[in-house]
């Protein structure tokens, strides 16, 4: 069993248009809305694989109840934690060749009872025996930068593998608690460590600082780059080819499933990362942020190596 947390859910609608024109009316050829936020895609990209997971997520007002609606007919298991607030909605708008303009809301204020309603809900189902927790994206109102740390601890505690993927300073204040995982872009590694990253020799450097300081593995998404992974066992990088990307929202969290998935059927980490970049690859071939099948996944050819081109920079 994998649980996954999402403190701030919000329902995704992404809108495709020909050409998106600044400050003027855009037509949208297509449109959907899925349930959204990190670790619940992440449930929902393992439901549709067959691994055993459950969403743990805040739900109010209307668009809470149409939250509950999307997972329920997708078939994802959830526990929802009513609050008085409203779900947010975010936005994303989709061009031909895959550049994706998002607009995300701010999410509503958690009162101090909802948080505890929230941790209750995980500590319920870690009970249960569930092997990881995963606790992903922004934080919602009401929430200390602290949260994810609290989170790795209460998973530790129970005897449960902690895997976080969020930015800024939550993920900063995470990082001591000793995650066995964390899942960074190019970016938020930068904003983590605190200096630029022009290479790959440099993500890779900086994902062993980080392994050497007590985070069990280290997975870097990289665009176009594939990933990298960091271990005890060695580090390894991946990538999948995509002939027409369509849409890139929740690739990074297919990632995160893929490679959980895989670590959960006893899989190394290079096996791990070659699984994560393929769902992540499947899922950048996908309107909005529909998850991967098995069938999706099957189409994409990933390539693995050991022999990394440190000096090869991420600019090009």
């Amino acid at each position: 069993m994998i649980i996954t947390l999402t403190p701030n859910p919000s329902i995704d609608r992404t809108i495709s248009v020909t050409e998106l024109r600044h400050g003027e009316v855009n037509r949208a050829t297509d449109s959907r809305i899925d349930p959204g936020g990190k670790a619940i895609n992440v449930a929902r990209a393992l439901t549709a694989n067959g691994s055993d997971a459950v969403a743990v997520l805040p739900t109010g007002g209307p668009e809470g109840r149409l939250m509950e609606a999307l997972l329920g007919r997708s078939g994802t298991a959830y526990t929802a934690v009513p609050i008085t607030g409203t779900t947010r909605m975010n936005v994303a708008i989709i061009e031909p060749d895959g550049t994706t303009t998002k607009v995300n809301e701010p999410g509503p204020t958690l009162a101090a009872d909802e948080i505890e309603a929230l941790l209750a809900a995980v500590d319920g189902h870690l009970a249960d025996g569930a092997r990881w927790l995963v606790g992903s994206g922004s934080l919602t109102p009401g929430l200390g930068e602290d949260f994810y740390a609290t989170l790795v601890r209460r998973g530790h505690a129970a005897g449960a593998k902690v895997a976080i993927d969020t930015s800024g300073p939550s993920m900063a204040v995470a990082v001591p608690a000793c995650p066995d995982l964390i899942k960074p872009n190019h970016e938020e590694l930068e904003e983590l460590v605190g200096t630029p990253l022009t290479t790959v020799g440099d993500v890779v450097a900086a994902a062993q600082r980080l392994v050497a300081g007590g985070i069990g593995t280290v997975v870097v998404s990289l665009g176009k780059h594939g990933a990298v992974a960091v271990s005890p066992e060695g580090v390894f990088q991946a990538s999948g080819h995509v002939a027409r990307p369509v849409s890139t929202v929740g690739a990074g969290d297919s990632l995160l499933a893929g490679f959980l998935h895989a670590v959960c059927r006893d899989a190394g980490t290079a096996e791990a990362l070659a699984t994560g970049v393929a769902w992540g690859s499947a899922a950048v071939s996908l309107p909005g942020s529909r998850m991967p099948t098995p069938e999706d996944v099957a189409a994409i050819a990933v390539t693995s190596t050991t022999d990394i081109d440190l000096a090869r920079p991420l600019t090009d």
